[in-house]
């Protein structure tokens, strides 16, 4: 499996308002961006995602920008790659028969256990709140064990 580029994109850029958060004051796409080093106009489509769902807000005009739009221990990894790539799934399956109606050579088998690997997936990554992985950036707290 494999996180998109617009997931990873997308973490880095509310890692960086969840880092920024203490100044309280709204952040500007150019600045995630040099903070990030992602590329603006591609960051600027994320941010309008993740506003879509609820995860960040903007302030228009003078010194406006984006922050984040619930506290970093609400928000979690999962949300932030769901509001990018959509459900987080193993593969684009159909769902599996059950009790052995499989009319495909035990294919129902494989389609269960891709299912149940996207929800191993949705677990591990609903673990991780914005707040942990800011205070894993900080050091203030250990990094996941590979």
């Amino acid at each position: 499996m494999k996180v998109s580029t617009r997931g990873d994109y997308a973490s880095r850029a509310l890692l960086s308002l969840a880092l920024a958060q203490e100044s309280d004051l709204p952040r500007s796409v150019r600045e995630i961006a040099d903070q990030t080093d992602l590329p603006q106009p591609y960051l600027e489509q994320i941010l309008l995602a993740l506003k879509g769902a609820g995860l960040v807000r903007s302030k228009r005009g003078v010194g406006g920008g984006y922050l984040l739009a619930r506290a970093p221990e609400e928000i979690l990894l999962s949300q932030i790659v769901s509001a990018v790539d959509g459900p987080i799934v193993a593969g684009d399956f159909n769902e599996p028969h059950t009790e052995g109606a499989c009319d495909h050579e035990g294919q129902c088998v494989l389609l269960s256990i891709w299912a149940d690997v996207g929800t191993h997936m949705r677990s591990y990554l609903d673990s991780f709140t914005l707040h942990d992985i800011a205070a894993m950036a900080r050091g203030d707290q250990e990094w996941p064990t590979r």
